[in-house]
């Protein structure tokens, strides 16, 4: 019998694009999913990976991409790169929250972030219309992978890879 999978979703509310990780926190939950909302302090991420199988992040990051672009990464045994240390508002970074997981054995088998591409930053309740449209998109897809086996495509128009 396998773990659960736990859903995360990373970032502040009331700082625009950032709230992109609990603007789809709420959709999923409106549709039964269990989601944990980790706002500023990534050491309560490394205590809830604990006990799943496959962990889901949804995180604003700042790449330099397009807003509203949609990264995908699966993470692997290595570090993350580097990219990673500077996409995270919080101040202990995604990559290192993951890190100290794999360190403490705490890392599922199976973690993958969506980070979407964010432009606006600054003290405000709405995330941006790019971003917004691509979180609707990820809400979808997600719903549809959680919902059961089979390979699920999330995609969007200006997707990259980080």
């Amino acid at each position: 019998m396998s773990k659960p999978r736990k859903v995360f979703a990373l970032g502040n509310p009331y700082r625009q694009d950032d709230g992109v990780g609990p603007w789809v926190a709420r959709y999923l939950r409106e549709a039964g999913l269990e989601v944990f909302e980790v706002t500023d302090d990534l050491t309560r991420l490394v205590e809830g990976l604990a006990g799943a199988d496959e962990a889901w992040l949804v995180e604003a990051v700042v790449s330099g991409h397009p807003p509203g672009t949609l990264h995908v990464m699966e993470v692997g045994p290595e570090p993350l790169p580097a990219a990673f240390e500077r996409l995270s508002s919080h101040s202990l970074s995604l990559a290192e929250a993951l890190e100290l997981a794999r360190t403490l054995g705490v890392l599922p088998r199976r973690t993958l972030i969506f980070g979407i591409e964010g432009q606006a930053f600054r003290p405000g309740e709405a995330p941006s219309p790019e971003v917004i449209k691509t979180a609707e998109q990820l809400v979808q897809a997600l719903l549809k992978a959680a919902a059961g086996p089979g390979n699920v495509f999330v995609t969007n128009p200006r997707q990259s890879e980080v």
